[in-house]
């Protein structure tokens, strides 16, 4: 079997988001732009899904929106004449893709955000997506884990706990909370194992191929179960939702899978586990800065030195 080596710039997946054969800065510029966007997507998410799951089933509600979005991501490719072709090889591994970064991801998740606040699930996510995506990577062999990073990491750990801690774990956690904080943790795990296994299929598959693929076959396989064994997933069909559920639902499908998710595959391929996992340092920032000027929640000195901790952390780790 011929690998295709795909060009650092080089979009085959025929969105446009890389740039095709720009020149080396004008790729960079795009990069940088998406990764922006990826930060302030997925630093609003988890308010969303808080919302989401306190009227609908965890797994109906993440399966129905990563099944659309793998269908949508198909459908668009076909407009534009592009095949899906998957060589038989790459399938058991797109597969195992799809359900640890879709179905077992998100069903540990959202079942944890229920028992645990949303603070405490940033704090476990922010925490640990780096290190673990970091981690895996360099186990398989894809990436080096160097002095720097282990600096970084550290650092923006250490503006986590500052930025999030007292108020995560104010109060007494029981058993249900702690169960909640371990399915975050299995999620978050599962998404950065799916992660470092999807990006060798890249040097076959487009970005975009494999998130229409991996989203649809980790989406379906999720409502699937859902609708075989969740409770409360019969009635989540008649669609009675409420808006607000409907709302964060939308917001999760659209920029968040069809925008964030996608993008997070191109910088997978093109910049690596590590330096992508650093949006697990800033997309927290965002959410509190929106807060902030949103909502007119107060910070204090400590919490803005962790704040810029975690950006200075994130720095260091994308800093070629």
């Amino acid at each position: 079997m011929i690998l295709r080596k795909v060009p650092a710039g080089f979009s085959p997946g025929g969105l446009g988001l890389t740039g095709g054969s720009a020149a080396p800065d004008t790729v960079l510029v795009r990069q940088r732009a998406m990764f922006a966007f990826l930060c302030f997507v997925w630093g609003t998410t988890w308010l969303a899904m808080k919302v989401g799951v306190a009227s609908v089933p965890p797994g109906f509600f993440a399966g129905a929106r990563y099944g659309v979005a793998g269908l949508v991501l198909l459908c668009w490719r076909g407009t534009r004449g592009q095949r899906i072709s998957v060589p038989a090889w790459a399938w058991p591994r797109l597969l195992v893709v799809s359900v640890l970064m879709v179905a077992l991801n998100q069903v540990t998740q959202l079942y944890g955000l229920r028992y645990v606040p949303a603070g405490l699930a940033t704090v476990i996510s922010s925490a640990l997506t780096p290190v673990s995506l970091i981690g895996f990577s360099a186990m398989m062999g894809q990436e080096r884990f160097t002095r720097r990073r282990l600096v970084a990491l550290g650092v923006g750990a250490v503006g986590v706990v500052m930025l999030f801690g007292q108020k995560a774990l104010a109060g007494r956690l029981g058993w249900p909370e702690l169960a909640g904080a371990g399915g975050v943790m299995v999620g978050c795990l599962s998404y950065s194992m799916g992660s470092v296994l999807a990006r060798p299929l890249m040097r076959t598959l487009a970005p975009g191929e494999v998130a229409a693929l991996s989203n649809g076959i980790g989406g379906f396989l999720l409502l699937g179960a859902s609708i075989a064994f969740e409770p409360g997933s019969g009635a989540a069909l008649a669609g009675h939702w409420g808006w607000p559920a409907f709302l964060a639902w939308l917001y999760l499908l659209l920029p968040g899978s069809l925008g964030a998710t996608l993008i997070y595959f191109f910088l997978v391929r093109d910049w690596g586990v590590g330096r992508t996992g650093s949006y697990a340092f800033i997309s927290p920032v965002v959410g509190v800065i929106l807060a902030m000027l949103l909502f007119g929640e107060k910070v204090d000195a400590g919490e803005i030195a962790g704040m810029g901790l975690m950006l200075g952390s994130a720095a260091l780790v994308l800093r070629r």
